[in-house]
């Protein structure tokens, strides 16, 4: 009798259910041995193939047979038992990579403020070592620039309603961004002014000192800790503020080509129930 197509296994007490072709993906398996009943790790019971091993990091070898890749959340830790499963079932590149360090190891992201007050004006720049997260940071910060208007009279109107635009941030490279707060005056009776708003806060911030808070808060509700504040340039009153923070991954995939499939003729050794 050939082999039907959908298999289901036992695994320390956890069932999986899935096709021979998955099984058949990775020719050297241990599961492909388990199929022509050669594999003495694998008993059959009650119709099933069982083996005594840990069925929730199963969960992840059966993906990882059925896609070619291992996507593994970002609290997973387990790596070292994964890793003997791997081997376990004979799936010697993903072990291979589950040992290597950099995949399980915290990565260490260090973040960069710094904060220059003039009279009118706020500078800010933000540097990140790691320019994911500068990216989505910089996709939070808005800066709008107040449209020069003419003042009538004595009457200067009210910051509801001046009409404002949003201008893209400075980004002189892939690791930081540069943008700016505060009133800019010019010639005779025109001005204008650049505000900021951090999402999901809705405000538009005109003063510096306000922002840099705002700011500050949204690095550490982040994950970062503070780790050292410094003065860079006395004389210019430009403020430095230091973050770091451990974080791995959010996700891992390490993908494997299987080797080109060729006619493996198994010959799986029959199931039956026994008649009571």
């Amino acid at each position: 009798m050939s082999s039907p197509d959908v298999i289901t296994l036992n695994v320390g007490g956890m069932k999986f259910s899935t096709l021979t072709s998955t099984l058949l993906r990775f020719p050297e398996s241990k599961l492909v041995h388990m199929l022509d009943g050669s594999d003495q790790d694998f008993r059959i019971i009650n119709g099933q193939y069982f083996v005594d091993r840990d069925g929730t990091l199963f969960n992840y070898i059966l993906d990882y047979l059925r896609t070619a890749q291992l996507t593994l959340p970002s609290d997973f830790s387990d790596y070292e038992r994964l890793q003997r499963e791997a081997e376990f079932y004979q799936l010697p590149s993903l072990a291979e990579q589950l040992g290597q360090d950099s995949f399980y190891r915290p990565r260490m992201e260090i973040l960069e403020v710094r904060f220059l007050l003039q009279e009118t004006h706020a500078f800010f720049r933000i540097f990140c070592s790691c320019n994911t997260t500068i990216e989505a940071l910089a996709d939070r910060i808005v800066m709008y620039i107040e449209q020069p208007v003419r003042a009538q009279g004595w009457s200067i109107p009210s910051a509801s309603q001046k009409p404002m635009a949003p201008v893209p941030l400075q980004r002189p490279s892939h690791h930081d961004v540069v943008f700016q707060c505060g009133t800019d005056y010019s010639t005779g009776d025109q001005f204008g002014a650049r505000y900021i708003s951090i999402k999901p806060d809705q405000r538009k911030l005109l003063n510096g000192t306000n922002v840099l808070g705002l700011l500050l808060d949204v690095v550490l509700r982040e994950g970062f800790r503070l780790v050292s504040t410094r003065a860079v340039a006395a004389e210019e009153k430009v403020e430095c503020y230091t973050f770091e923070r451990k974080k791995k991954p959010e996700v891992l995939i390490i993908t494997e080509s299987p080797k080109p499939e060729k006619y493996v003729v198994v010959q799986t050794k029959q199931i039956k129930n026994k008649k009571r």
